[in-house]
């Protein structure tokens, strides 16, 4: 069966603090991790996609890292801007009309 968990469900830093979001995966076919953040009252802002272990994307302060079976959001020195909801997602490969995004099961909050 097909699963996306993200842990933990809320991060609470201190400013300059620096630390990690998990999105574990185990899915047919990987194609892609994506990762978003979400501001309240707003719809998710695409951050980063991830297609093969090892690659990393850095984009400020946040940088997205993608293994085998996990990818993990790092967050260096948080400001209060950085405060949102941010999500993963696994795309896997699939037949034309077929593809399915895997959502994760428990949003990660930064605070």
């Amino acid at each position: 069966e097909d699963q996306v968990t993200q842990s933990p469900e809320a991060l609470r830093l201190q400013e300059g603090d620096s630390s990690s979001l998990n999105c574990s995966y185990s899915v047919g076919n990987f194609r892609g991790l994506l990762w978003y953040r979400q501001d309240p009252g707003k719809g998710p802002e695409f951050l980063f996609i991830l297609y093969s272990a090892g690659e990393e994307k850095q984009k400020e302060r946040l940088k997205a890292t993608l293994t085998k079976k996990e990818s993990f959001l790092h967050i260096t020195a948080p400001k209060p801007e950085d405060s949102a909801t941010y999500l993963c997602a696994v795309q896997a490969q699939c037949s034309p009309g077929t593809c399915n995004l895997y959502q994760n099961s428990a949003a990660g909050d930064l605070e």
